[in-house]
């Protein structure tokens, strides 16, 4: 069996990190959103009721869970309006 040349370096990232960090190439403008990912750990039971109950009301799983977000935690500002 060959063994690998030993200058393979596929999954090197460049020096300077501001160069592979990805940023938004503006700032969200007045009412545009701006997305960040959350990831939360699940039984695959309660996977299966998310995916089902977001079917049923014909809107993803994402969508399903910022409605809950946002109705169990308010934005104040939203409120305040």
């Amino acid at each position: 069996m060959k063994k690998p040349p030993a200058n393979v370096n596929f999954a090197t990232r460049p020096g300077a990190a501001e160069r592979w960090i990805r940023t938004p190439t503006a700032a969200p403008q007045q009412g545009e959103a701006f997305s960040a990912r959350l990831t939360i750990d699940v039984t695959p039971a309660v996977r299966r009721r998310l995916k089902l109950a977001a079917v049923t009301r014909g809107t993803t799983v994402a969508d399903l869970m910022r409605a809950l977000i946002d109705q169990h935690f308010p934005d104040d500002a939203k409120e305040a309006s």
